[in-house]
């Protein structure tokens, strides 16, 4: 199951998640740039931190040749990031 960023954005407004602003809810492109942070601090690389937010690659010639997800190995990724949140 994919969730939108729109999905992410609704349950923060409903939960008044706190944002760096004052009196500002929180953002998903801020919950989406502390993943990146997080995977670059425990040396996941880029390009590995930027398939598990879905992004594509711009170059057609190079995402043709790049046709899979890594989800096995983003398993551990998604540990640190899951320790993360939750020590938040």
């Amino acid at each position: 199951m994919v969730l939108s960023d729109m999905t992410l954005t609704a349950l923060l407004r409903r939960v008044k998640g706190k944002g760096d602003t004052p009196r500002r809810v929180a953002t998903a492109h801020r919950f989406r740039s502390s993943f990146r942070d997080c995977a670059s601090e425990n040396g996941y690389a880029r390009d590995f931190a930027e398939r598990a937010l879905a992004h594509t690659v711009a170059n057609k010639v190079e995402a043709a040749y790049h046709r899979t997800d890594l989800l096995e190995q983003r398993y551990p990724m998604m540990e640190a990031w899951t320790g993360h949140v939750l020590s938040s």
